[in-house]
């Protein structure tokens, strides 16, 4: 493998949606590459699927990063652990790590009360961290390092930083009102991954809109923007128009299957 290949970053957004069925826009997760290494953050429904056209498999994973315990960003953990215990020919050869915020040890323990040994991967290759939501985080592994903040939707919410051995760094928002900390986290970062959940009009407590995405965009100097999480109301708005009030830099509205490297 190249150093500059080491140094990239690709990310493919799985889904762009939110709870609401819709056949263009799957519920939220994000597939990101760091040389071989697949890190999956949040987990909605539909997304194995949409993993498949991106050319992996359950046993390539691992990471999960939760960004919160809602349905439409946790929904398809069950079935993705159940899935591991059919082989299909393959197996899972490395650890499977999630990482989440305060309370998943308890969210998981009730899910183990429903489902028992079906959701309870082999040991030798399963780990769970979970962090502390009242502080920042930093945890450092064999190909990145990851950052964490608490932001402003549940009491587990947290958002992610994802950097390389070669300095590239992308965040994840996951869902958040206006967050300082999320700014903080986000500074200078080569690609902010930001919800804006409802056009400018249609601001809801406990999420952002594309003026709101913007201002911390701006405030964080990220290089550039990504938008996702897109109700129904979206289609019907000039998003873009509504981000650039605040922000100038390069600027991109997520769709399903949508491919960025950054290097």
């Amino acid at each position: 493998m190249s150093l500059d290949t080491k140094k990239e970053i690709s990310v493919t957004i799985l889904g762009s949606g939110t709870c609401v069925p819709s056949l263009t826009r799957s519920a939220c997760a994000a597939l990101m590459e760091i040389g071989k290494t697949k890190l999956l953050f949040d987990v909605g429904p539909g997304t194995m699927r949409q993993l498949l056209k991106a050319d992996t498999t359950i046993f390539d994973i691992a990471f999960i990063f939760l960004s919160h315990f809602h349905p439409d960003h946790s929904g398809e953990l069950v079935p993705f652990l159940f899935s591991n215990k059919y082989s299909g020919g393959k197996q899972r050869k490395t650890s499977l790590t999630i990482v989440a915020g305060k309370g998943f040890f308890q969210f998981y323990n009730k899910l183990k009360n429903v489902y028992g040994h079906w959701i309870e991967p082999d040991p030798e290759f399963f780990k769970i961290i979970e962090l502390d939501n009242r502080a920042f985080d930093r945890y450092k592994f064999n190909d990145f390092t990851v950052e964490s903040a608490p932001v402003e939707h549940n009491e587990e919410s947290l958002a992610y930083k994802i950097s390389s051995s070669g300095g590239i760094s992308v965040v994840y928002s996951g869902d958040t009102d206006f967050s300082e900390n999320l700014i903080k986290l986000a500074r200078d970062a080569e690609l902010f991954i930001c919800e804006s959940a409802l056009p400018d009009n249609l601001k809801v407590r406990g999420h952002l809109t594309p003026c709101l995405a913007g201002e911390i965009a701006t405030q964080a100097n990220v290089k550039r923007l990504m938008l996702t999480h897109f109700y129904p109301e979206c289609e019907h708005a000039d998003i873009e128009k509504e981000c650039r009030k605040t922000y100038t830099g390069q600027l991109a509205l997520a769709e399903d299957m949508m491919k960025i490297t950054i290097c």
